[in-house]
C-alpha cells in the first residue's frame, strides 16, 4: 500500500536496524505513516536486529495479544567473558580462558537451558522492580535482585563453534545458535547462564529476531524501504495469520458488535484469543471463550 495522507489500519513488519531502540522505530514510523497512533508488539534490544511488529491506528489494539506469541532468533554467544549487560554493549567484567570447553559440555549446557526453565532476566533490562525499571537501578549502581520467572525454550541449537581471541587476549569460543522461545525470554540471559554453567562466563555478541508468532523476516521491510513504500498488512489479514478464525453470520455479527456475549463453539475452548469474522470476511473482534461464551478483548467491526 502506498503512503497516503490518511494513515492505514494494519500491521507493519519492520526489519529493525542495530542501534535503534524499539521506541526509536515507533518514532520513525509515526513520521512515515503521519500518525501518532503507532505501537509495537514486544521490544527488541538496541543491539539486536530483525522482526519488530508495529501496529498503526486500529491495529494497535492487536498488539498486546501479539506480544504474547512465540519468538525465534539466531545469534552468537561468546564463551569466556561476562559483561555488565550480558551482551556486547556492556563493559567486560571478567575474562576466563574458554579454549578447554568441549562441544559435549556445550551441548549438555544447552540441554539444561531447554524446555520449561526458570530464568532471571538481565539486570540491564526493562523489567520493573517496585515500579522502577531494572536498567535504571543498575545504572545508578544499586544492588538488587530480580526474581526468576518461568519461560519456555522450545528449541536451543548450536550450529557452529568458532575459536577466537577477545580484544584483551582471552581465548574464547563463539557459538552460532538459534532459539525458539516464549514471550519474555531473554536471549542474553541464556548466553549468561550457559557461560556460568560452563564455568567460563558468557554473553551475547549478535542477535537477529527471525520470527514473531506467524510473522517472519521474509515479510519484514527496512525503515528505508518503508519510507519509499509503506507496506501495511491489513488488520483482517494480520488477525487471520495470528489467531484461530471464527466465522459468524450477519445476525451474530450484529449481536456481537452490540456487546452481546455469543455462545462459542466448543472447538474454541482454551484457544486464547480468537478472531471473529462476519459476512464478506469483515474482521469484527478478538474474543476469548469464558464459560462457553465470547468475552470481547477488542472490537474492530
Amino acid at each position: 500500500m502506498t503512503q497516503k495522507h490518511t494513515a492505514p489500519d494494519g500491521l507493519v513488519i519492520v526489519d529493525k536496524p542495530s542501534g535503534f531502540t524499539s521506541h526509536d522505530v515507533v518514532a520513525k514510523m509515526r513520521g512515515i505513516a503521519r500518525t501518532r497512533r503507532v505501537g509495537h508488539a514486544g521490544t527488541l534490544d538496541p543491539m539486536a536486529t530483525g522482526v519488530l511488529v508495529l501496529g498503526i491506528e486500529k491495529a494497535t489494539k492487536l498488539l498486546g495479544h501479539l506480544a504474547l506469541t512465540e519468538k525465534e532468533y539466531v545469534g552468537t554467544v561468546r564463551l569466556g567473558q561476562n559483561t555488565l549487560t550480558d551482551d556486547a554493549e556492556g563493559e567486560v567484567t571478567s575474562s576466563t580462558d574458554a579454549s578447554a570447553v568441549t562441544r559435549e559440555a556445550v551441548d549438555a549446557g544447552v540441554a539444561r537451558l531447554t524446555g520449561d526453565i526458570m530464568q532471571v532476566p538481565s539486570k540491564v533490562s526493562a523489567i520493573k522492580i517496585d515500579g522502577v525499571r531494572s536498567y535504571k537501578r543498575a545504572r545508578e549502581g544499586e544492588e538488587f535482585d530480580i526474581p526468576a520467572r518461568p519461560v519456555t525454550v522450545s528449541s536451543f541449537s548450536v550450529y557452529d563453534v568458532r575459536e577466537g581471541v577477545a580484544a584483551d587476549g582471552t581465548p574464547v569460543l563463539d557459538l552460532v545458535v538459534s532459539v525458539v522461545c516464549s514471550s519474555g525470554t531473554y536471549i542474553r540471559a541464556l548466553a549468561r547462564d550457559l557461560g556460568a554453567g560452563l564455568g567460563v562466563g558468557g554473553h551475547l555478541t549478535a542477535l537477529r529476531r527471525t520470527r514473531v508468532g506467524p510473522y517472519k523476516l521474509d515479510s519484514a521491510r527496512t525503515l528505508e524501504q518503508l519510507q519509499e513504500d509503506l507496506t501495511v498488512m491489513p488488520v483482517a489479514e494480520a488477525a487471520t495469520a495470528a489467531f484461530p478464525r471464527w466465522d459468524v453470520d450477519e445476525r451474530r455479527a450484529r449481536l456481537l458488535t452490540n456487546g452481546v456475549r455469543l455462545e462459542m463453539p466448543e472447538e474454541y475452548a482454551g484457544s486464547g484469543a480468537v478472531g471473529v469474522f462476519g459476512p464478506r470476511g469483515r474482521f469484527l473482534a478478538l474474543v476469548e471463550e469464558q464459560r462457553g461464551k465470547a468475552r470481547s478483548l477488542a472490537v474492530f467491526g
